[in-house]
């Protein structure tokens, strides 16, 4: 009788812990909270070393890279429940420049708490945007062109700057390239990409979850679609892709640029 009074008492003492727990965590569920979307640049399994790295892709060429920047925008997040929440879109585009650290990690604010499991974000400033004209875009233009993201208004935005110098069996002297997406014709070469988490995001008013992006930046040429600088290579101009109908296959290549590698709960 002692032993089965025991057991009765344990296993309610059991049972009240599960829902004290499951009561705090339902508490817990509330209010607002920030998500911080850190972008860690790399090429292939190797950290990105600007100016000094030899970097090797499958077609045999060597880059020596510069520059890498590109746009982020239009930040939607997925809760594990399917519902989602669309970053406001007036404070949805952001600069990620190798060069600047400080960049790398975009900070979103006033995020709804609760269990997030999936990132979605455009590549680019979107044409809708665009089109909306260049008033409505505020501080944003002046600050692309600072960071030589913009052409002039008409030619638009750069969605992805890509520069450098390489060699290969046939270009052996050190020869610039530069790769530049955006508004190229009839073709506006937005991409967006969509990510699943390793383990869901808990943001909540306490906790503020790092996502790690890895942005292979040797998918820009050497992803689904090959695109080789030696082809493009224009005497004494070096390789020059910023139009014509390679730049909507570099575009396509950007989808798969970036991957989900951990997220920090702290």
């Amino acid at each position: 009788m002692k032993f089965q009074l025991k057991n009765i008492v344990a296993a309610m003492a059991i049972t009240l812990t599960l829902a004290s727990c499951s009561s705090d965590d339902n508490n817990d569920i509330t209010g607002v909270g920030s998500l911080k979307v850190e972008f860690d640049n790399v090429f292939g399994s190797a950290n990105l070393i600007l100016n000094s790295q030899a970097n090797v892709t499958s077609q045999g060429e060597t880059l020596n890279i510069s520059d890498v920047k590109y746009i982020i925008s239009n930040v939607e997040l997925t809760k594990e429940d399917g519902t989602v929440y669309v970053y406001p879109k007036t404070q949805s585009y952001f600069i990620v420049s190798e060069a600047n650290e400080a960049s790398h990690v975009l900070e979103l604010l006033n995020i709804p708490a609760g269990n997030y499991t999936k990132i979605k974000f455009g590549i680019g400033v979107d044409e809708e945007r665009y089109n909306a004209g260049e008033t409505v875009q505020g501080d944003f233009f002046a600050a692309a062109q600072n960071e030589d993201m913009a052409w002039t208004w008409s030619a638009g935005y750069k969605h992805l700057l890509f520069e450098g110098n390489f060699t290969s069996s046939t270009v052996t002297t050190p020869t610039t390239f530069m790769v530049h997406t955006g508004k190229s014709g009839a073709n506006y070469n937005y991409n967006s990409v969509t990510l699943n988490f390793p383990e869901k995001a808990m943001v909540r008013t306490t906790i503020t979850p790092d996502v790690h992006i890895f942005s292979d930046v040797s998918k820009i040429i050497d992803g689904t679609n090959k695109v080789s600088l030696t082809d493009n290579n224009m005497s004494g101009m070096g390789a020059m892709i910023m139009s014509g109908a390679t730049l909507p296959l570099i575009t396509a290549n950007l989808s798969a640029m970036f991957s989900v590698d951990h997220v920090h709960n702290d």
